[in-house]
């Protein structure tokens, strides 16, 4: 930690007085069984006078007067009978005297352990094939600490030994064999331990079991492990990236980063390849890294981009101080860049921020401290600590300030005290209105300073927010005799209650000059004064309207760096329009989005006296625009205006194809299908699509490219494509930076031949003038799939255009027409159809549908009653030529057929209900 000492208008040298560092307090991990059962978090300043010291767990001040097992000791403090749930946390110092206080890094304590498996658990057998690749799970139970792991074959001190068969994740202890021989089968134990307590755990066995149906065949890799993405990398970090793939034959694994740069010689590749070290992470170390596992049935890449960080490093501060105001700018460097905040003796001052900078105006006594800039990023924070020593002050009253209102009883003495804070001392003078008050025997002075008092009934100072009413009292008790006027003034202008009379309104008696404002705007805030005219004499009050609302809009959102996921934002302040504003929110909007979405940035939470933050999550090359929104206690604020819009770098896809698909087409062809990666997913320019199929069993990928964004269909088309064969299919994504990932591998067919044979035994009958049942035999004895059948009609040979069609999916041998016309001869035919259409037509048949009903109801309708018996009578109906002969009639429920009835028609209806139909009913 560094410091600086300023003297603002010094009269005699100044040495530095205030706290400042030499030993902070770092992070621990302990043993929670360790020996001695106590921890040291190590904490010493300098100072004169000599440092006083306290400290405070997760932001709660420790009380080592009322706490047995905390002590603090030259500053350190000394915790004993550790206690894991109790001391777990985030510790910091803060030294002071009587210069001012600073705050420590924080320090973290964390207590390493590792518990035992769960003995009761029994693992179960794992079958496999011999050639097959095998995942066994290790599973490790709770602990915290660094882990290491190793697996037991069959009995200690047997252990695993890794090579290009097999492999041990150091990251998830699971163990990985790329391809099954016999001499594998037995039982496996996975070993836990833990790096700093010692302590083991040990598994229950899994076995591992050779299957009896068969050898598995050759396949192409596939990665089981592989690195995340991204990995964030620390500055002089060791980096460790993991790739292992099961495959038959057993793969080779190699490194390349997607730039073409080589790596250095500090890159060390152990475990077969399967581990990829980096020492001394820098900068320049970061990209993108691919692992390709590759054996002769084909290949695999994973890829995965290393981002480098870095906690914020030593601060730059820069000066400008004059007689009576400062102006400290903070510097510091990192990646995410820093954001900053101002303490002052460890907490808030009075202190105003700008783009991390540090300006008090006005300097006084008060100012001086202990001051101290923090940065920060989502890795670490660092504190600079500065002393600052006001020396010289011009008089003020901050401290004893005059009392305002004092009120006496005539013929009293009175005392008005003045006690100003000056520095060098103040000479002082005491004034009634504008004339100097001379010493006689009713005025005489004590003390220096100067300030200046009224005997008179003072309204109380107020605040409130924007929106709401008030009532300002004004009150006199005087004379009855006497006529008083009120009258009010804003600012030092008169209030016109008829021209504002929407939000001034004067209310109380006539001794009363309250002032009420409705609906109060921030232009509202300001200072009020009552002025009281009598006979004899004019008097006056004033109050101090202070009006809160939400912040104003910050101003000047500007991105000040950018990446394909991630920008560095800054802006400056708004109004805080009466109420401290306790935090920011970013927004931005794109060409796709509905309007400003909500981001998510580094730090989480943006405090309030920030003016920087990172965005996260962004997709590359996309323009954005970014807003920032405001907030106080009362609520949120308009937003700032957008920033310019500003385009997030490319990078190579990292989002596949989806829906991949396909199938059908006509002879000779793979139809390749997919959705489309819409434009805000691309990644750059030059996008297009890498379509790879091959005949399923064969190793070898043909690969064709699409450099269209906006398709979503390939036809491959070769003489030589078996009608209806299978084939594995993957869609991937490039541009100008490089190859994306695929799709998962899916299946699909080729193209089939349509039907080649016919159906047989057609047949067709007429159910009613408007419908024909036509019946054939399925299909069968021939190489292509049939799907359905496709039944054509039609008139007659010379009307094309009454040919219709039905199709029916399925089995089916069945189906019937509709809708057809009246005493009309159709031909039929039949044919089975897929997906290539329909075969061959079966030898057309024809049928008549029948002639139409007669359109005529029954007449003289007629009825009689004898007992419960109702007797009906009609004429009959006679079809014409053209009409079909009446069969029957219907009557309510009842069906009646022609040779049933007797002669005139007549009929005995029992029991019946309701008034019978005379429409007839055909069938």
């Amino acid at each position: 930690m560094k410091r600086k000492k300023i003297c603002i208008t010094c009269t005699e040298d100044v040495i530095f007085q205030g706290p400042r560092w030499r030993t902070e307090p770092s992070d621990l991990i302990l043993s929670i069984n360790s020996p001695d059962h106590q921890a040291t978090l190590t904490c010493e300043a300098e100072g004169s006078p000599q440092p006083q010291y306290r400290w405070s767990l997760n932001g709660t001040l420790i009380d080592p007067g009322h706490d047995y097992r905390r002590r603090v000791s030259g500053g350190s403090l000394i915790i004993s009978n550790l206690d894991k749930d109790q001391d777990s946390g985030v510790y910091q110092c803060t030294a002071f005297n009587t210069r001012g206080s600073i705050l420590s890094r924080r320090a973290s304590l964390q207590f390493a352990y590792l518990d035992n498996f769960k003995t009761q658990m029994v693992r179960s057998a794992v079958n496999v094939r011999e050639g097959q690749g095998v995942v066994l799970l290790c599973g490790p139970p709770p602990h915290s600490g660094e882990l290491t792991f190793a697996w037991i074959f069959n009995q200690y001190p047997y252990f695993v030994q890794q090579d290009s068969r097999r492999f041990i994740s150091q990251e998830t202890g699971s163990l990985y064999i790329a391809k099954v021989e016999p001499s594998d089968v037995g039982n496996y134990t996975c070993v836990v331990n833990n790096t700093i307590t010692r302590e083991k755990a040990l598994s229950s066995p899994t076995p591992l079991v050779l299957r009896n149906d068969g050898v598995m065949g050759e396949y192409e890799p596939k990665i089981e492990v592989h690195f995340p993405d991204p990995v964030p990398a620390a500055k002089e970090s060791m980096v460790k990236l993991e790739c292992f793939a099961l495959g038959n034959p057993v793969p080779e694994i190699s490194w390349r980063r997607t730039s073409g740069v080589p790596f250095p010689s500090k890159v060390k590749m152990k475990n077969s390849n399967a581990v990829l070290e980096i020492p001394n992470f820098q900068q320049d170390d970061s990209g993108t890294y691919e692992c390709i596992a590759e054996n002769r049935r084909g290949k695999n890449v994973a890829r995965g981009r290393i981002s480098f960080h870095g906690e914020p490093t030593p601060f730059k501060l820069n000066d400008d101080e004059s007689e009576e105001n400062l102006f400290w700018e903070c510097k510091a460097s990192g990646k995410p860049k820093p954001s900053y905040s101002w303490l002052k003796n460890g907490e808030q001052g009075r202190v105003q921020i700008e783009n991390g900078a540090l300006s008090i105006t006005a300097l006084n006594l008060s100012d001086s401290g202990m001051y101290q800039c923090v940065a920060e990023n989502k890795h670490g924070t660092i504190y600079y600590s500065a002393q600052l020593m006001v020396l010289a002050s011009a008089p003020h009253f901050s401290k004893t300030p005059l009392k305002t209102v004092l009120k006496a009883r005539l013929g009293s003495e009175v005392t008005l005290e003045c006690k100003p804070e000056a520095s060098p001392p103040a000479i002082s003078l005491w004034k009634k209105g504008n004339e100097i008050l001379q010493r006689s025997e009713r005025w005489f002075c004590f003390g220096q300073g100067m300030a200046a008092a009224e005997l008179t009934v003072r309204p109380t100072n107020m605040e409130i927010i924007v929106g709401e009413s008030i009532v300002l009292p004004c009150q006199i008790a005087s004379d009855p005799a006497l006529d008083v006027t009120f009258s009010w003034a804003f600012n030092g202008q008169l209030i016109d209650f008829r021209r504002d009379g929407d939000h001034y309104e004067r209310v109380g008696g006539s001794l009363s000059g309250d002032l009420m404002i409705r609906n109060i705007q921030l232009n509202h805030g300001g200072k009020y004064v009552c002025v009281i005219d009598t006979d004899v004499e004019s008097l006056s009050t004033s109050a101090i309207l202070v009006v809160k609302a939400p912040p104003g809009p910050p101003d000047k959102v500007t991105v000040e760096e950018i990446t394909d996921s991630t920008a560095q934002l800054s802006w400056t302040p708004g109004r805080d329009n009466g109420s401290p504003i306790t935090g920011y929110s970013v927004q931005a909007r794109t060409p796709f989005t509905v309007g400003w979405q909500a981001m998510d940035t580094v730090p989480e939470a943006v405090t309030g006296n920030m003016l920087t933050a990172t965005v996260v999550g962004l997709n590359a090359w996309v323009e954005y625009e970014f807003r920032v929104v405001a907030r106080n206690a009362i609520g949120l604020g308009e937003p700032s205006p957008s920033s310019a819009k500003t385009r997030t770098e490319d990078t190579i896809p990292d989002t596949a194809p989806t829906d991949v698909g396909g199938g059908g087409g006509t002879k000779s062809e793979l139809v390749i299908t997919w959705e489309p990666v819409p434009e805000e997913l691309q990644n750059g320019d030059g996008f297009g699509y890498i379509i790879a199929f091959r005949p399923a069993g064969v190793v070898t990928w043909t690969r064709a490219v699409i450099s269209t964004p906006g398709v979503s269909r390939y036809v491959f088309r070769n003489d030589t494509i078996p009608p209806f064969s299978p084939f594995d299919i993957k869609v991937g994504a490039y541009n100008n930076r490089g190859e994306g990932p695929f799709s998962t591998i899916t299946t699909v067919y080729s193209a089939e031949d349509v039907p080649s044979v016919p159906p047989k035994r057609v047949r067709a009958r007429s159910l009613s003038a408007t419908q024909i049942e036509v019946m054939w035999e399925a299909v069968s004895d021939m190489p292509e799939r049939v799907l359905g059948y496709e039944v054509v009609y039609w008139e007659d040979d010379t009307k094309p255009d009454t040919i219709g069609k039905v199709r029916i999916t399925g089995n089916y041998t069945l189906v019937n027409i509709t809708g057809l016309k009246a005493n009309t001869a159709f031909y039929l035919s039949v044919a089975a159809f897929n997906t290539a259409g329909p075969g061959p037509q079966s030898a057309p048949i024809n049928c008549t549908t029948k002639k139409p009903p007669p359109d005529r109801a029954p007449l003289n309708i007629q009825w009689t009653m004898i007992g419960s018996t109702l007797t009906l009578h009609w004429d009959p109906v006679v079809a014409t030529e053209t009409e079909s002969k009446v069969t029957g009639y219907s009557v309510g429920s009842h069906i009646l057929r022609s040779s049933d009835l007797s002669p005139g028609f007549s009929v005995p209806v029992n029991h019946l209900f309701g008034t019978p139909p005379s429409r007839p009913r055909w069938w």
